[in-house]
């Protein structure tokens, strides 16, 4: 009998799938086919499968909306950026760099600010100015001094509901210890896997996903490689949501924001409109990008 179902853990060679129907747990192998056709079932993936029998059998692997190598994880509908505020210092330039990589992801991000308690009154004030500044660009901002407040981690998991969440931000940002705060299995799992990175680099890690506030949450501190590299110049702009408001009133199609006349996105952000860091960040960026290519 053909069911369908998601993958949420994956171990040596056996799939986890929690059926969509029933909601229980079913242990499955996937078909030896998949092998001989190079496909791997990844956590997150929705499957057709069969559970006639002790074990069951996965048929068919459902178009992926998206997917990550690391971790190797699909079907991901929102990032939780965990953003530090000091030690390491906040950086809107890594900050933008995370959101382009997720948005190339078709993923939707979410900032989570952490570490605001080791600022004076008046860098944190300046901070908050910054962070309003993604929030009026359409990005859910958690802000609040006291990171980790009952609130404010309670707002955080209402966004979790029908929905795959993964964690990702700089090392050091405090990505176990807000896990630890929404449920203390992920925080468990994430000091394990630390440990087990710092004794080998080649460790492959099992990625599972929690079920919390009745969505997935990935039990895994995000994406470890943050470079541009399949990103292309042309790609860039629209990966920048500002933009996009705007871009269809430059007078150019596919205008790149940069040279052109009569850029609506040049005359917004003169206006402050645009923020000007987000600005900067693109032009850097962009120069990232081509340098690329010309070492190709």
């Amino acid at each position: 009998m053909e069911q369908t179902g998601r993958i949420i853990k994956s171990i040596s060679g056996f799939y986890d799938v929690l059926d969509d129907e029933t909601e229980e747990l079913v242990r499955t192998r996937a078909r030896g086919n998949f092998r001989k056709r190079k496909i791997k079932p990844l956590v997150g993936d929705k499957v057709k499968f069969d559970s006639t029998g002790d074990l069951g059998y996965i048929l068919e692997i459902l178009p992926r909306e998206n997917s990550l190598v690391r971790p190797p994880i699909a079907n991901i509908d929102q990032a939780i950026v965990v953003t530090s505020s000091a030690e390491p210092n906040f950086s809107s330039n890594l900050l933008d760099k995370i959101l382009v990589n997720i948005e190339h992801n078709d993923i939707e991000p979410l900032i989570y600010l952490t570490k605001a308690d080791l600022l004076n009154d008046e860098q944190y004030a300046t901070l908050k100015v910054t962070l309003n500044g993604y929030h009026e660009v359409g990005y859910q901002v958690f802000l609040d001094r006291d990171s980790y407040n009952e609130q404010q981690v309670a707002d955080l998991e209402k966004t979790f509901t029908d929905k795959v969440t993964v964690f990702t931000g700089q090392s050091g940002a405090g990505k176990s210890t807000l896990l630890n705060h929404i449920d203390k299995e992920l925080g468990l799992a994430t000091a394990a896997i630390s440990q087990t990175l710092n004794r080998g680099k080649h460790t492959t890690r099992q990625v599972s996903l929690f079920d919390i506030s009745d969505g997935l949450v990935a039990d895994t501190p995000g994406f470890s490689s943050i470079d541009l590299m399949d990103i292309t110049p042309e790609e860039l702009p629209t990966l920048f949501p500002e933009f996009l408001r705007y871009s269809g009133q430059c007078q150019f199609r596919g205008c790149r924001h940069v040279n052109e006349p009569n850029c609506k996105v040049k005359e917004e952000l003169a206006e402050g409109n645009i923020m000007q860091s987000r600005y900067d960040n693109y032009l850097y960026f962009l120069n990232e990008i081509n340098s690329y290519k010309k070492r190709y």
